[in-house]
């Protein structure tokens, strides 16, 4: 006959029945704290400093968009529908929420920082932040970012190329941004129909032929290398165009100047018409041009007419020497390349 270990059985039924008024104690506060209200709604937003395209009001609009939630019960708060709901607003980058031990609804808010702002050639205005998204203008204020102007884009419609020029403005514009000098210098930035770039500068008049975006961070130190050494020789609006598209160079053209075309080493051996700072080649204007080839050409002829001048002719038998009369000088038909005629 099998004999019961009463001492086992008893301590096996006590901790069973522990465990299921645990579980019952637990569903009754449960859904006694579910029938209890939200007692209030704390909000943190986090974001760029002094930008504030969305506040405490706006979010909270949001959330008391179905209802005023501190009137409502725990169990009837759908925190999820509240994240999406949140999130529709192109402003909010994430929400989070969750309820305390006090029945206190907490949300936290990371807000979109834009990089740039765009107008379009319609006229038309938005900012983006730095996933290229299209966020509209606030009535709050408006963001202290580089600006970009005649984009071709707009938001019926949007091509692989305006696509792809978003992102390329986004590139600058952060690059902008984290540059106290740059964000100070730097006007606007056209966009040009060929889909490059070009900088109208705060100080200065000449127009800056940036390109593409690519070697983006050599290009702004070439321009910056160019201003610390041709400002203090030349002055602050001395120049027309300021070109960076060309590999370790900085081409530079003073008001009123031609492009030299011709070799850029050979025009600087015969005219001098090359200023190099480093590696910037600025051109000089039509007058110093056209001085620098009359120079030139006086040169030749005042040589010429020396070598024909002097010029003996020894006697190969008498050892006598006889003068030969110099033909009158005539001008080279053929000018040196690098000079520039009067137009």
């Amino acid at each position: 006959m099998q004999k019961w270990n009463w001492k086992h059985i008893a301590v096996q039924t006590f901790w069973v029945l522990l465990g299921v008024s645990g579980i019952v104690l637990l569903g009754a506060a449960m859904q006694k704290k579910e029938q209890q209200t939200c007692k209030e709604v704390h909000i943190e937003i986090e974001g760029p400093q002094q930008q504030v395209f969305i506040d405490e009001k706006d979010v909270l609009q949001l959330i008391n968009s179905t209802g005023n939630i501190e009137t409502k019960k725990l169990a009837q708060i759908d925190l999820k529908s509240l994240e999406t709901a949140l999130g529709k607003n192109l402003w909010i980058k994430n929400a989070e929420l969750f309820l305390d031990n006090k029945n206190v609804l907490n949300v936290r808010i990371t807000e979109r920082e834009p990089v740039a702002r765009v107008f379009t050639a319609d006229g038309e205005s938005f900012y983006v932040d730095s996933n290229a998204l299209r966020l509209p203008l606030s009535d709050k204020l408006a963001a202290r970012v580089p600006v970009f102007t005649n984009f071709s884009g707009n938001k019926q419609q949007m091509s692989i190329a305006d696509s792809a020029v978003l992102k390329e403005v986004v590139a600058m514009g952060n690059y902008i941004m984290k540059d106290s000098f740059w964000m100070a210098q730097v006007s606007q930035i056209y966009i040009t129909p060929g889909a490059t770039f070009e900088i109208v500068p705060t100080l200065g008049d000449e127009l800056i032929e940036f390109g593409s975006t690519e070697d983006l961070e050599k290009k702004f130190n070439k321009l910056y290398s160019f201003y610390k050494q041709a400002w203090l020789q030349n002055g602050i609006n001395r120049y027309e165009k300021i070109n960076l598209q060309y590999k370790d160079q900085v081409v530079a053209v003073l008001k009123g100047s031609v492009r030299i075309k011709t070799d850029t080493t050979k025009a600087s051996l015969l005219l001098d018409n090359t200023n190099i700072l480093g590696s910037i080649e600025p051109a000089r204007n039509n007058k110093t041009l056209a001085d620098s080839s009359l120079k030139l050409n006086k040169k030749l002829i005042d040589n010429k007419q020396n070598k024909k001048v002097n010029k003996t002719l020894s006697n190969s038998r008498g050892g006598k020497e006889q003068h030969q009369t110099a033909p009158p000088a005539t001008i080279p038909k053929k000018q040196p390349k690098a000079v520039m005629l009067k137009q």
